[in-house]
């Protein structure tokens, strides 16, 4: 991974494949209506392309010397998350559970959710590191957007845009 602001910029809006921007498009879907809400159109997307640019510079501080070409809106999604987190704790989110051979629902407070999502991803980016040289998922690129995104939140309460 090249570190040029152009290729990190460009990576945020291109995706590895259908499932990839399913998956992307579903927790956008989920929570960042309910950030933009609170952020506005302008202060949101300056929002989401700060989270993009500081996850991929935290994968590429993580694993400088990778060769793998990194794609994908993940790490600004993940950016939305820590926000949505941070102003929504207490918001209740549905999840699927498979239970034996039946599905169902279960409502949970979003810190629950999403607190386990990110340690999740730091379990599994850990797992990664020195050992996966194969490409994969940007485990560093998702810990990276959500930390921004919790960082980020006093400072955009601030931002005044007219």
């Amino acid at each position: 991974a090249e570190f040029s602001i152009l290729n990190i910029f460009t990576s945020m809006f291109l995706h590895g494949g259908i499932s990839h921007i399913i998956g992307n498009m579903w927790f956008l879907w989920i929570f960042g209506d309910n950030v933009e809400s609170v952020l506005g159109h302008i202060k949101y997307a300056l929002f989401y392309i700060l989270c993009g640019i500081l996850a991929a510079v935290t994968q590429i501080l993580i694993e400088p010397s990778s060769q793998i070409p990194m794609i994908g809106a993940s790490g600004a999604i993940a950016g939305v998350l820590g926000l949505y987190m941070m102003r929504f704790p207490h918001a209740r989110v549905h999840v699927f559970v498979f239970i034996i051979i039946f599905f169902t629902t279960f409502r949970v407070p979003a810190i629950i959710v999403l607190g386990f999502w990110f340690f999740n991803q730091l379990t599994n980016g850990m797992g990664t590191l020195g050992i996966d040289t194969t490409g994969g998922v940007a485990w560093f690129a998702h810990i990276g957007g959500f930390i921004t995104g919790i960082m980020l939140n006093q400072a955009f309460k601030l931002i005044k845009i007219i």
